[in-house]
């Protein structure tokens, strides 16, 4: 058998750096988590060996008989969890699982509703430099300009007078509720085809802290590495009507062979997610953020929506005098990562943008309380009280043996 290549000790030493980075790093990036030592395991494991064109019972390889088994067990394991009537664990990422659904349902020219990226949408929903903004017409909706809620009525009329063929719900930058419901009876009053992109709230989802799409959507696509603290993947939920022509839009349509080692982290993940203690994960991750939601409200920050109902939360930095960018540099400094964060009719530039978006599953998985994030509020408070200020390199390092102080090891 092959023994791994010792002598690389560049690569190695350069992952060796990424373990201390995250170690000795408070990550408050939504879209981020750690993976469980079995997940990680999976990952690396024997199985990244194998080739497996095709799906379970029908490769186009010899050899298949324990990953199709593997991919049954994370296909079963998976529609337990959410309630589905079919799903595909193959998609690499929440991309592909958005684009496995288009071509499941739309043709080339069709129009496609979605959220504008700019109020909290994502850049698979129709915007304009994403395939799915130049493959597919699209029209798309935002949020109320006062409250920064989505606005239904306005949805819905929006739909009724351009009619698109598919609406497609979900965001990376919204802190509430989502009524999947709603959506589908607007979907259904049009003629349309619903999905539900839930790749930011699928943990919240299958613990039932965030209402499920399953019986309204008739497609229901994901990431696995955010909030259900999987791998990094993909996997899309449909009725069992669309289950054939799903599978062969991702395989042979956009995909050749999975990611067998991936495929059997997932399995790992929709186990570790039907456990009694991610339930209790889920809900501690919700007041996580609505904690330090509430902490940023008191030291007078703008919280988009007013809080946060999920996993998220957004803050308008306009009233403090300085830009997402500035303020995601400056909690960097201290070894706190961060995403800036357009805000719903932000006149700055993507690249530099009024906000910041944190989350709380990471620092959660990591072992945060109330007291703890309430804590981290503090800090970040006294970052961008002294972001200009030549003062801000001498605390530096105080604040961030502080907030290293407040997480258990990675």
């Amino acid at each position: 058998m092959n023994k791994a290549n010792t002598h690389d000790t560049q690569l190695f030493n350069l992952i060796n750096a990424e373990q201390e980075r995250q170690t000795n790093t408070i990550s408050l990036i939504a879209s981020e988590n750690y993976a469980s030592d079995a997940v990680r395991q999976a990952t690396g494991s024997i199985l990244t060996n194998k080739y497996a064109e095709g799906t379970p019972g029908k490769r186009y390889y010899a050899g298949c008989e324990v990953v199709d088994e593997i991919e049954r067990l994370a296909i079963e394991r998976c529609k337990a969890l959410f309630g589905a009537e079919h799903a595909n664990a193959q998609p690499h990422a929440g991309s592909q699982a958005n684009f496995a659904v288009y071509a499941t349902a739309l043709n080339p020219g069709d129009l496609l509703m979605g959220m504008s990226l700019s109020t909290g949408g994502h850049l698979t929903h129709g915007h304009a430099v994403n395939l799915s903004g130049t493959y597919y017409r699209t029209i798309q909706y935002g949020v109320h300009p006062e409250t920064h809620l989505l606005d239904y009525d306005e949805i819905e009329t929006l739909a009724q007078l351009h009619r698109p063929k598919l609406i497609i719900a979900g965001a990376s930058a919204y802190s509430r509720i989502i009524d999947f419901e709603q959506f589908a009876r607007i979907a259904q009053s049009v003629g349309a085809l619903f999905v539900a992109d839930i790749a930011h709230i699928a943990g919240l989802v299958a613990a039932g802290i965030h209402p499920s799409p399953l019986p309204h959507a008739d497609f229901v696509s994901s990431t696995t590495h955010k909030t259900l603290r999987g791998p990094r993947g993909g996997f899309v939920l449909c009725k069992s009507a669309y289950a054939d022509k799903l599978d062969r839009a991702i395989m042979p349509g956009m995909q050749g062979g999975p990611l067998m080692n991936t495929i059997a982290a997932k399995a790992v993940a929709f186990f570790e997610a039907q456990q009694p203690s991610f339930i209790a994960y889920q809900h501690q991750v919700v007041r996580n953020a609505q904690a330090m939601a509430n902490t940023f409200i008191e030291l007078g920050y703008q919280v988009i929506t007013g809080g946060t109902d999920n996993h998220m939360l957004v803050l308008d930095l306009r009233n403090k005098g300085i830009t997402g960018l500035q303020a995601e540099k400056a909690l960097a400094s201290i070894g706190i990562t961060s995403s800036r964060s357009c805000i719903p009719f932000d006149t700055e530039k993507p690249w530099i943008t009024s906000g910041i978006r944190f989350g709380t599953p990471a620092i959660t998985t990591r072992g945060a309380q109330e007291q703890d994030v309430i804590a981290l509020a503090h800090l970040i408070n006294e970052v961008f009280t002294n972001i200009s200020s030549l003062e801000l390199h001498k605390i530096s390092a105080s604040l961030q043996q502080q907030a290293q102080r407040l997480m258990s090891p990675v």
